[in-house]
Formats: structure tokens, sequence, C-alpha cells
């Protein structure tokens, strides 16, 4: 199989460094704490000491985590207030934030299969009751296999680059 199509087949004509959309993501979510306060924020944690207590970092690892996260937009800050007491900010997904989960349940679901997993937790489709699952679906709706899969160069406008002559 041979994914980078076009000029991209030539490896040593190009460089992903700096550029590269999964080394960018990394450098937000590459920490554990970080994937896991993802995690928490689609289970329905909004509270600064609920993610610190259910992911198992300190006060100021979750601090500098959620900070992060805000900062790249996956999460928000919400002003709440229970009574009697002073405002605070719950953290609440973004749309960026609701875009990442297929990558925190394509985690899951890799590590339930290829690492001793006792749980009993699966994703279902809460429709039908069935197990779900994350693909890759092209543009025209067709389920796309691993060595159907491709990465190739495109304009900024979105059509293909030319390759050079």
């Amino acid at each position: 199989m041979t994914m980078l199509q076009g000029p991209l087949a030539d490896r040593d004509a190009w460089s992903a460094i700096g550029e590269c959309p999964i080394e960018k993501a990394m450098t937000v979510v590459g920490q554990k704490s970080a994937m896991l306060i993802m995690r928490e924020a689609c289970y329905g944690t909004t509270r600064f000491d609920d993610f610190s207590r259910r992911v198992g970092i300190t006060k100021a690892a979750t601090s500098a985590r959620l900070s992060e996260l805000v900062s790249a937009g996956l999460l928000e800050k919400r002003p709440y207030r229970e009574f009697g007491q002073r405002e605070r900010q719950e953290y609440v997904l973004t749309e960026a934030g609701v875009d990442f989960m297929p990558v925190v349940w394509s985690m899951f679901e890799w590590g339930r299969k290829h690492l001793p997993y006792t749980g009993r937790m699966r994703l279902t489709h809460l429709g039908c009751d069935a197990d779900a699952r994350v693909e890759i679906v092209c543009e025209k709706g067709h389920s796309v296999d691993f060595d159907e899969l491709g990465m190739r160069q495109v304009r900024p406008g979105g059509g293909p680059a030319q390759a050079r002559p």
C-alpha cells in the first residue's frame, strides 16, 4: 500500500515537521491528562474539582490542562453559581471539542481490543442500543478501509495539487 500520493510519494522531497495536523494536535492533547479531561468532558464532567478527582491529577495539573484546552478551543468556560457561593467557572465542550471526540473513542476502542481490559463499558448507539464504532467515511458516504486510504496534497482552495513536471 502506498498511502502518499502525487508529489507526497517522494518522502525525501518534503517534510511534515511543523505542518502536520497530527503534530499540531499533539501539542494540545499529547499528555495523558489532557486526553482524560476530554474523556471526562464527554462524560458530562464540567467542574474543576470533579475533573481533578476523576482524572486523578493534582489541582495544579488540572488547572494547566484546562487552561490549555480552553486556549486551544476544545473547551470553554461558563460561569455558574451555587446558592450562597461565589461565581465559579465550569468547562464545557465546544464544537471543536465535540469534533475531537472520535479521536477519544478511537483510543477507547483500540484499548479495548488490544490491551488487557476487564471493564464492561462499550460504545453504543442510543437509538437502537447496538454497539457503535468509529470509522472513516469519504465525503460520498463510502466506508473507507485502511488499504483504501490515501494522502494527497491539495491546493489552498481544496482541489488536487498539480504534479511537478
